[in-house]
């Protein structure tokens, strides 16, 4: 009974946090600076806040293996390119592009995980990636070189790649250590390989973008993400890819709530795809 509580309460969370996730890409349209200061801006608040947040708490700092440091340390590089390529496609595209593209992820996380982690394949989880495929291919308006919306299209694909591997490094952290602590290491290092842009890049800062990207650090990165890696503890990354699909669902709402950005009839079906996806595997993954 205990651990069918602990996997429903997991389970809230991970859904607490894609819907937080849901937000940033619709925050980041108010902001005008570029992506990469977006993203260096997002690690830096989410890193230092995480960082308080366990001292206040004692919590224990250390790794306790030093290749957990090392792996740690490239899943944090791995993550700025997730972040700067992420806000590069919505700022290039459209929010609805952005997080529809990211969403692929699963894709990559069914067919990486049994190799990596040495699981069957899944024929569910085949299904569900396919379905999920057809939902965003659903979305997609056209496939053009000259079309900004390719462009978006190209980086949010890479974002979606590098996302993956992310995943996959977490469900290894997420077994041995608090979510917390391993946000922080990952948000710092990714504050750290990105603080050089600020002085490679110009951009002049207005009040609003200093607002939109410390919420974006505060409470879309480092709230939602701890949600995501304790979530982790009890639920499989196939399963946690197929549910975070749901983040396009809440970015296309957000995105008409807050830009009215009207959303296509091909974007309001791929979108019903997905979400259906994501029940889906919800409640087949709670059986």
């Amino acid at each position: 009974m205990q651990t069918q509580k602990t996997f429903n309460k997991n389970v809230l969370y991970l859904h607490i946090a894609v819907m937080l996730f849901g937000l940033s890409g619709v925050t980041a349209r108010f902001v005008e600076v570029p992506a990469v200061l977006v993203a260096f801006g997002r690690v830096t608040c989410s890193s230092i806040l995480l960082f308080l947040i366990s001292k206040i708490k004692k919590e224990p700092l250390r790794l306790g293996l030093k290749k957990d440091y090392i792996l740690i340390f490239l899943t944090g590089a791995v993550l700025a390119v997730h972040w700067t390529t992420f806000f590069q496609s919505i700022q290039v595209a459209s929010v609805a592009i952005g997080t529809i593209t990211f969403s692929t992820f699963p894709l990559f996380v069914t067919f990486l995980e049994p190799l990596i982690f040495h699981e069957k394949l899944q024929k569910q989880s085949i299904f569900c990636a396919l379905l999920l495929l057809i939902g965003v291919m659903i979305t997609i308006p056209e496939f053009s070189i000259e079309n900004h919306m390719t462009v978006g299209i190209i980086w949010g694909m890479i974002s979606s790649f590098t996302y993956a591997v992310a995943t996959l490094a977490n469900r290894y952290f997420s077994a041995k250590y608090i979510g917390r602590i391993v946000c922080m290491y990952e948000q710092g290092t990714a504050a750290v390989l990105l603080f050089p842009t600020v002085f490679i890049i110009e951009a002049v800062w207005r009040p609003a973008d200093f607002a939109g990207v410390a919420f974006i650090g505060f409470i879309c990165t480092a709230l939602a993400y701890s949600f995501y890696v304790t979530a982790q503890k009890s639920v499989k990354a196939q399963t946690v890819g197929i549910i975070t699909g749901m983040e396009t669902v809440y970015g296309i709402f957000y995105a008409f709530l807050f830009l009215r950005e009207i959303p296509t009839m091909r974007e309001l079906t791929g979108a019903a795809v997905i979400l259906g996806v994501a029940v889906y595997s919800s409640l087949r993954s709670a059986e």
